[in-house]
């Protein structure tokens, strides 16, 4: 019967720790006395110091809960670390694995998901699925422990699960009526577009299914005719696919959806132009990865670019020069550009003054091509180029502008004459020589050198 408010379990656990103390002044005596360490009498002195700690802890728990006070938070402190979340550092209510073999709590991977990652938190490694599997042997073990220490976890975590649950829900509901008559694909399609703009969760959400994205095309890939699908539905779906495309996570996934590219291509052709705008916009987002760029190449989608382009809408230029630059970035794309049109295309609206910045900068790209380099001559790139030296103040076009001549005088002779004579008139490149950047000084201080240089030769022979 125990007195004075002492239980028989406190009687007990005091007798076991004074013995234990006893035991461990006599043991690290022996240790400190010894002419060399003795590895095992150590380890017994390092296991009796945490058989220690762990009666002081359990005499601390029964004092609490006799005073009806039970301080979860002290306990907390001593639960093993794979109990807890990495994300959360607190104990795991809903332990779940993730592809590559970690364990989360529920609530705090799924939020990270949903903002639209797809690598492990802890190890950082790329995740081949977003799928979550109950982790039921942690689960068994922090129950088991919890019961041992007298806890009972706090539910508070479940309602921002069951938001998240409830969301999932609604989204799936819209992809369901993706496939339902046209008002409801219309409302769907136009929801789906606010919400993958708005919400980034909504965004990784089409990460977590295959069929997600085959869905949300599903009113334009059963249709004959892209033109025939209803104009809303048509700008709502691709400017979803744009939304989509904004995370890194996400750009593989939709790029190698099989209708993804060949829709945006009919986008591009014959939809409205904020359509073709928003489908050129995909693309150059999409493109940021390099294999998109080659698997876009591949699929003809630079022909509809440099149409589009050719067109001039002012709504579409820049998304679409932005798509054509980032596609070239790869060898075989300058070739695919140069083959559809490309230079004479930028050409004219580089004499025409429209866009010159970024059309310049593709221009340059293309100059390493020798097909490119051709047109460029036959098509009068070199006077394009040199009165648009002479007018501009932008450092960066003069320097592309001397950096495709460089090219073209090392590589068409027909074309010396036009840049002496640019040069005895109004002394162009040696301007720039002077006074441009270090590679337009270069380039630049290359041609005169090459021209002074043919001159020589001529009076010399």
């Amino acid at each position: 019967m125990a007195k004075n408010g002492v239980s028989e379990g406190d009687s007990n656990m005091a007798a076991k720790a004074m013995e234990l103390k006893r035991e461990l002044q006599k043991m690290v005596k022996a240790i400190v006395d010894a002419d060399d360490v003795d590895l095992e009498t150590t380890d017994r002195a390092l296991q009796m110091l945490r058989d220690l700690k762990e009666l002081k802890l359990k005499k601390s728990m029964s004092l609490k809960l006799r005073s009806g006070y039970n301080d979860q938070e002290t306990v907390y402190g001593t639960a093993p670390e794979e109990f807890r979340c990495p994300l959360s550092k607190e104990i795991m209510r809903d332990p779940v694995i993730v592809a590559n073999g970690q364990t989360y709590d529920r609530p705090f991977i799924q939020k990270w998901l949903n903002s639209g990652n797809r690598t492990c938190p802890r190890t950082q490694q790329v995740l081949t699925h977003t799928i979550l599997t109950p982790n039921q042997l942690i689960r068994e073990m922090i129950q088991q422990w919890c019961k041992n220490h007298g806890i009972t976890l706090s539910e508070s975590l479940q309602s921002e699960e069951g938001l998240m649950g409830a969301d999932r829900d609604h989204f799936l509901s819209l992809l369901g009526k993706m496939s339902s008559t046209l008002q409801n694909q219309k409302e769907a399609a136009k929801e789906l577009r606010q919400l993958t703009k708005r919400i980034p969760s909504f965004r990784a959400l089409f990460g977590e299914s295959v069929n997600a994205i085959p869905q949300l095309l599903s009113p334009l890939s059963q249709s004959k005719c892209f033109s025939e699908v209803h104009p809303d539905l048509q700008e709502d779906v691709i400017t979803t696919l744009l939304n989509l495309s904004i995370h890194d996570n996400n750009k593989k996934l939709v790029a190698e959806t099989p209708k993804v590219i060949p829709l945006l291509m009919d986008a591009l052709r014959s939809g409205t132009i904020e359509t073709r705008s928003n489908a050129a916009a995909a693309l150059f987002t999409l493109s940021a990865v390099d294999s998109n760029k080659s698997f876009i190449g591949k699929s003809g989608a630079l022909k509809p670019l440099v149409d589009l382009l050719d067109e001039g809408h002012p709504l579409a230029m820049k998304d679409v020069a932005s798509a054509i630059f980032n596609i070239c970035i790869i060898h075989d794309n300058k070739a695919r550009a140069v083959g559809d049109g490309a230079v004479k295309v930028i050409l004219k609206k580089i004499t025409s003054r429209i866009h010159v910045d970024e059309l310049l900068s593709i221009l340059a790209m293309l100059s390493t091509n020798q097909k490119a380099v051709e047109e460029m001559g036959e098509l009068g790139g070199v006077s394009c180029l040199l009165s648009l030296m002479r007018e501009t103040s932008c450092d960066r076009n003069k320097e592309n502008c001397v950096a495709i001549l460089y090219t073209i005088c090392f590589s068409d002779r027909s074309k010396w004459s036009e840049m002496r004579e640019e040069e005895k008139t109004y002394g162009t490149l040696s301007q720039l020589a002077k006074n441009g950047t270090s590679r337009a000084k270069r380039k630049a201080s290359g041609i005169l050198e090459r021209l002074d240089r043919a001159v020589n030769l001529t009076h010399t022979a």
